[in-house]
C-alpha cells in the first residue's frame, strides 16, 4: 500500500505545456544516478484517470530497470485549472498533446523508446500510432478502448443515437442520470473496474486528499467523440501501422468492446493478443492473480521485441 499511496521521493513532478499552453502535469522517475537504465517507457492512463493510480504499475517497471514518464490528459487530474474545465468535444487535441509529448520524451531520454497504455489512452496511442506513425519500439494497450461497450445497444446503433442525443446542445449532459462516481453508485462501479477492493479504495483515498483529481461522469458529448475518433480505426489503416504491439484485454469488460480489441489484433500486423475470460476493466489494478500476470505479460513481450531492453 505504501508504493500505491505515496509519491515516489526521487520522481520529479511538473507542468509540461502543450503547444496551445495548457499545462499538462507529467511525472519522470528516472534510474539513480550511475545505473544504467533499460531504456525509457511512457504510461497513458484512462478517462478520469491519474498519475496516482497507476503508481504500482509504475513501480514495478522502475524497479525492472525503466525510467519511466507519465502525465494526466488534459481535463483530467491535475492537468487543469478552475478557468479550463470546458469538456474536449474531440479527442483531436488530445491525440495532438500525446504526439508532442512523445516527440519531447523520446529526445530527452535514452531508448528503447516503449509506451504501456491504458483503456482512453490505448484509444490515444493507437490513434498517433495510425494518424501519425511516431516512432515507438514497441507498445502495450491494456484493455483498450478501441471502441466504447455499447450494450445492450447493438454496436452498430450506439454511434447514431449519441449523434441524437448531442442535438440541441446536449452534449454536456451525463449519459447517466446518477453519475457512476458517486457514492450510490460506488459498488457498481467498483465491480466493473476491479476485483481488488484496497486497490479500489486507493483512488477514493486520493480523492479524498485532493479533490481535484475526482472527475465527473461521461457526457454525451465526450461519448460521440470516442465514437468519432474510433471511425479511425479501419482496417487499412491499422494495416499500416508497423510497431510491435501487444494487446491485453478482458471478454467480461463492461467498459469496453473486447470484440473490437480482437478485431484490431487481427487487423494489426504485428500484434499479439491476450484476452483473460473474467477480469475487470482496470487489469493493471485488478487482484494480484491477474495483475502479476499482466505486468509479467508486458516485460516479457519488451523483453522479445525490443532491442537492448535487456540489463547486459
Amino acid at each position: 500500500m505504501a508504493r500505491r499511496r505515496t509519491h515516489p521521493p526521487d520522481a520529479v513532478f511538473a507542468a509540461w505545456p502543450a503547444r496551445d499552453g495548457w499545462p499538462l502535469r507529467r511525472m519522470d522517475w528516472s534510474q539513480p544516478a550511475g545505473s544504467r537504465a533499460r531504456g525509457s517507457l511512457l504510461f497513458a492512463n484512462g478517462r478520469g484517470d491519474f498519475i496516482e493510480k497507476y503508481l504500482e504499475a509504475c513501480a514495478h517497471w522502475h524497479d525492472a530497470g525503466w525510467n519511466v514518464t507519465a502525465f494526466d490528459w488534459r481535463g483530467q487530474g491535475l492537468s487543469r485549472s478552475d478557468d479550463r474545465r470546458r469538456r474536449p468535444r474531440s479527442f483531436q487535441p488530445m491525440v495532438r498533446d500525446l504526439g508532442d509529448l512523445v516527440a519531447d520524451w523520446r529526445g530527452g531520454s535514452p531508448g528503447p523508446h516503449v509506451a504501456v497504455a491504458h483503456s482512453m489512452g490505448g484509444h490515444l496511442l493507437l490513434r498517433l500510432l495510425v494518424d501519425q506513425r511516431r516512432s515507438l519500439d514497441a507498445a502495450v494497450l491494456v484493455a483498450p478502448m478501441i471502441r466504447v461497450n455499447s450494450a445492450p445497444l447493438p454496436e452498430r446503433f450506439a454511434p447514431l443515437i449519441t449523434e441524437m442525443m448531442c442535438l440541441g446542445r446536449r452534449h454536456e449532459r451525463l449519459v447517466w442520470k446518477v453519475d457512476p462516481t458517486s457514492t450510490g453508485a460506488a459498488s457498481r462501479r467498483e465491480r466493473h473496474l476491479t476485483r481488488s477492493p484496497e486497490r479500489y479504495a486507493d483512488e477514493l483515498w486520493w480523492w479524498d486528499r485532493e479533490p481535484r483529481l475526482r472527475m465527473g461522469g461521461v457526457t454525451w458529448g465526450w461519448l460521440r467523440a470516442a465514437y468519432r475518433s474510433a471511425g479511425r480505426f479501419t482496417v487499412e489503416r491499422l494495416a499500416r501501422v508497423r510497431t510491435p504491439i501487444l494487446l491485453i484485454g478482458s471478454d467480461r469488460d463492461r467498459l469496453v468492446s473486447a470484440a473490437a480489441i480482437r478485431r484490431a489484433a487481427a487487423d494489426l500486423p504485428d500484434a499479439e493478443l491476450h484476452m483473460y475470460p473474467d477480469a475487470a476493466h482496470e487489469i493493471l489494478r485488478e487482484a494480484d492473480p491477474v495483475r502479476l500476470d499482466a505486468l509479467a505479460r508486458i516485460d516479457a513481450f519488451f523483453g522479445r521485441r525490443v532491442a537492448g531492453a535487456h540489463l547486459g
